[in-house]
C-alpha cells in the first residue's frame, strides 16, 4: 500500500532531479499521465520520452504547496514550480502553481491528472480552441466543489462502478449515476472529466470493455458469442461495442480473443 507523504516525496524528488524515468516510474506500466493546459494524454514510456526533452531545456524548483488529500486509492495536492533559469529578457521568471490528482493501483498510479497555469503563456490562435483548463475554469467556475469533495465524490463513484458494476446497466445515464453518487450531475462531470481525466461516455466504456476483455480471455467459455458479451456489459448494439472496443484496446474483440487464446498455446 502507498505511503501518501513518500509516494508525493519520491514524486517531486524525481522532477526536481530532472528524472524522466523516475518520475514515469510513479506510474504502472499502463498508466496515463493527463497534461490538462496541453490537453494531451501520454503513456508510461512516451511521458519519459517528453520529459526528456523538457529537462533538457527547462530547470525548475518543485515544492508541495499544503497538505496532500487522500481518498481510498486518490491522491491530491497542490504545488508550485519555481523556474531555476531567467526568462528571455534576462529578469527572473515568476513562479507559478499547479495541482495533480492520482487514482493508485497497487504502490503505483493508474492516471495522473496535472493542472497548471503558466504565466505569460498564450496558446497558438491557429489552434482555434480553448485548452482544458480554459474549458473548465468557465464551465466549473461557479460550482463550488473543492478538492476534498472531489475526492470524496471520485471514491462514491468507484465504488458503485466497481464494487456494484453499475456499468452493466444498459439505462445508465449521467443523471442516474450522479443520484447513486448523491452529487448534481454538474459535479459528477466534473469528478469525471476533471478528476479522472475522461469524458462520461469514455468512462462508463471503460469500464464495460475492461469487463468484456475479461469474459473474452475466459477460453473455457469461448463458445459465448460475441454478440452476447456487448449485451452483458450492457452496450445496447453490436457496432456500439466494437467501436468502443477498437477505440480502447486498438483491436477487435474477435483479434483480443484471438490473441488470447494464442498466447495460452
Amino acid at each position: 500500500m502507498i505511503h501518501p507523504t513518500r509516494f508525493v516525496e519520491s514524486y517531486f524528488d524525481a522532477w526536481n532531479h530532472c528524472d524522466p524515468k523516475g518520475v514515469a516510474d510513479h506510474l504502472t506500466a499502463d498508466g496515463i499521465y493527463c497534461d490538462i493546459p496541453e490537453n494531451v494524454q501520454r503513456s508510461h514510456d512516451e511521458l519519459i520520452t517528453t520529459l526528456a526533452d523538457f529537462f533538457s531545456n527547462h530547470r525548475h524548483r518543485y515544492e508541495l504547496i499544503g497538505e496532500i488529500l487522500t481518498g481510498e486509492n486518490t491522491l491530491a495536492f497542490q504545488y508550485e514550480v519555481c523556474p531555476l533559469e531567467p526568462g528571455s529578457n534576462g529578469e527572473p521568471t515568476a513562479p507559478y502553481n499547479g495541482a495533480e490528482f492520482m487514482a493508485l493501483n497497487g504502490d503505483a498510479a493508474v492516471t495522473i491528472t496535472d493542472y497548471y497555469d503558466v504565466p505569460g503563456i498564450e496558446r497558438p490562435a491557429k489552434l482555434a480552441r480553448l485548452t482544458s483548463t480554459q474549458k473548465q475554469r468557465g464551465k466549473y467556475a461557479k460550482s463550488g466543489l473543492n478538492a476534498a469533495q472531489l475526492l470524496h465524490y471520485k471514491d462514491c463513484l468507484e465504488h458503485i462502478m466497481l464494487e456494484q458494476q453499475a456499468y452493466l446497466r444498459p439505462d445508465l445515464t449521467l443523471p442516474r449515476l450522479a443520484a447513486a453518487v448523491d452529487c448534481s450531475v454538474n459535479h459528477l462531470s466534473q469528478v469525471i472529466n476533471a478528476g479522472i481525466g475522461m469524458s462520461f461516455f469514455d468512462y462508463l466504456n471503460h469500464h464495460r470493455i475492461q469487463h468484456a476483455k475479461t469474459l473474452l480471455e475466459d477460453l473455457d467459455d469461448a463458445n459465448n458469442a460475441i454478440l452476447n458479451i456487448a449485451f452483458t456489459v450492457g452496450f445496447n448494439s453490436n457496432s456500439a461495442f466494437y467501436a468502443a472496443f477498437k477505440k480502447c484496446v486498438g483491436q477487435t474483440p474477435a483479434q483480443y480473443r484471438r490473441t488470447q487464446k494464442d498466447k495460452s498455446h
